[in-house]
């Protein structure tokens, strides 16, 4: 008898493991189904490079042991690699000269942008929209704002790597940055607490409940998991859960206040809405 043994990737190792905890649990859970029938979690994976941040995100969804519904396996594909783009421009940002500011101190640059009264950034008239947000990353040193508004320029700046210029511009024809207000509904962000859930792409946020009231700024932070352990916070930068709670607890009323800690809530944009307007243009 011969045997053919191969040297596997974490990722395909990792399959085996959730192929395995599945066997032998009292009940086979359907973790991801298209078109109302499920599909195997292998034949996902294939479809992405090996090690990858979008096999990250697959075994990720696998492992919430939640219910996610598709119409499509490009529906699906969209979602993963808009999630493994979120992660990527995060890190992004976090290298660039991006300023933490309060709404007061706000900046941005005026060739592309209004700063309101209350230091929103307006997009001004006769601008592209994909232009306008292009030049965030291109010319970070130029803005500054506060966490909120971060994360949505995020999910703006992981769409520039997915939309043509010509879709991005009819779908964000009137931007308007200015925390989680005004977000444009086609981005379809919603909150909902989730607390078995960690996937990589997903907005968290840790709470500062003590907050120094001189520094009201710091009640909280806003996040993106980079799925490796660590999330991204404007200003906080790159950090573990405990980074992100050890900064926060700089900032409380004194060192006895309670500590502060990761909420159970998980923001993220309407894939599914997005994917089909991506794929309704392509048409």
């Amino acid at each position: 008898m011969y045997l053919n043994i191969k040297i596997l990737s974490s990722t395909t190792l990792k399959f085996f493991h959730i192929m395995i905890i599945n066997l032998f649990s009292e009940r086979v859970i359907i973790i991801i189904t298209i078109a109302g029938k499920p599909i195997d979690l292998k034949v996902i994976i294939d479809s992405f490079p090996i090690d990858s941040m979008e096999t990250k995100i697959v075994t990720s969804l696998y492992e919430s042991q939640t219910i996610y519904r598709y119409a499509s396996f490009d529906q699906l594909k969209f979602e993963i690699n808009l999630r493994a783009n979120i992660v990527r421009t995060a890190v992004e940002l976090s290298k660039s000269g991006f300023k933490f500011r309060t709404f007061k101190d706000s900046m941005c640059n005026p060739e592309f942008w209004e700063r309101t009264e209350q230091g929103g950034f307006l997009l001004k008239k006769n601008v592209s929209p994909y232009d306008a947000i292009s030049d965030i990353y291109a010319n970070s040193s130029k803005y500054g704002t506060e966490c909120s508004t971060a994360i949505v320029i995020i999910y703006y700046g992981a769409l520039l790597r997915m939309y043509p210029k010509g879709l991005f511009d009819s779908v964000f024809p009137d931007l308007y940055l200015y925390s989680w207000q005004n977000i444009d509904s086609d981005l379809g962000i919603s909150t909902k607490e989730s607390p078995s859930t960690q996937t990589p792409g997903d907005c968290r946020y840790f709470k500062n409940p003590d907050f120094d009231p001189k520094t009201p700024e710091w009640r909280g932070e806003n996040v993106i998991d980079l799925g490796n352990g660590t999330y991204y916070g404007h200003d906080i930068g790159i950090k573990t859960a405990e980074g992100m709670i050890s900064a926060l607890n700089k900032h409380r009323k004194d060192a006895t206040s309670e500590t502060a800690y990761l909420t159970n809530s998980v923001t993220n944009p309407d894939y599914k809405h997005l994917s089909n307007l991506y794929y309704n243009y392509q048409l």
